[in-house]
């Protein structure tokens, strides 16, 4: 069996304590395989908000966390620092997470794979481009059909409310289309602050999920999400 736990837009720099403490306990009881961390790690990509986000993930590694896939969101690009936004606006995230900004995981069960659709030209928007789409799909078409197949991107690939479709990532329709004929089960985000769950499009087995956390939309509560894959014994 093989188990994920997903965090999104914890913010730090503006987290609560006690909902800090409250994911940690969580940890401690169920603890998980792997960690998917889909973005927005801090409020504004400082060197103290991104150095509190690794003791906090060193610390629920310690509480029974066994890997992390973590990639960027728009809020971990400088805002008012334009000559580090433009120059090195991955200079913060990489000093505390690691040079990749696209990193996979693989086991036996399961593929996970993360895409950095972030741009320092774009303060909100995410754009899945022509590459990497193509990219995920030549992975997807070589990967054991007996697998979960996830994708992780910040910014959404769908939206549950009218409002909310101005979030969309550029590109999302055409990903998705490419990648469900390829066996897509599940793209995972955040951005919205809005936990959801939904079939894709035109897939009759893709699923899309979006985490909030740290900071969540008016209309619903914190939480993360969890997913456990049981291997089949028939």
């Amino acid at each position: 069996m093989t188990s994920i736990l997903q965090i999104s837009d914890t913010h730090f720099g503006t987290e609560q304590p006690p909902v800090v403490q409250a994911l940690e306990a969580h940890v401690r009881e169920h603890g998980a395989d792997l960690l998917i961390f889909s973005g927005d790690i801090t409020q504004r990509a400082r060197r103290g908000q991104f150095a509190a986000a690794r003791a906090f993930v060193e610390r629920l590694r310690g509480h029974g966390i066994g890997e992390t896939l973590v990639i960027p969101g728009n809020h971990d690009i400088p805002l008012y620092n334009l000559f580090a936004r433009f120059l090195t606006p991955y200079g913060n995230y990489r000093r505390h997470f690691g040079e990749e900004l696209e990193p996979v995981f693989e086991n036996e069960q399961m593929l996970v794979i993360g895409l950095n659709t972030t741009h320092p030209r774009r303060h909100k928007d995410g754009r899945v481009t022509a590459e990497q789409v193509e990219a995920v799909a030549q992975r997807l078409a070589r990967t054991d059909g007996d697998k979960v197949r996830i994708v992780v991107a910040h910014q959404p690939f769908g939206a549950m409310l009218q409002s909310d479709l101005s979030n969309l990532q550029h590109g999302a329709e055409a990903a998705l289309q490419r990648w469900a004929e390829l066996g897509l089960d599940l793209v995972m985000g955040g951005h919205i602050h809005l936990p959801t769950y939904c079939r894709c499009p035109g897939s009759t087995r893709g699923w899309r999920a979006r985490s909030g956390w740290c900071r969540p939309a008016p209309r619903c509560p914190r939480g993360c999400g969890a997913l456990r894959r049981t291997p089949s014994t028939g």
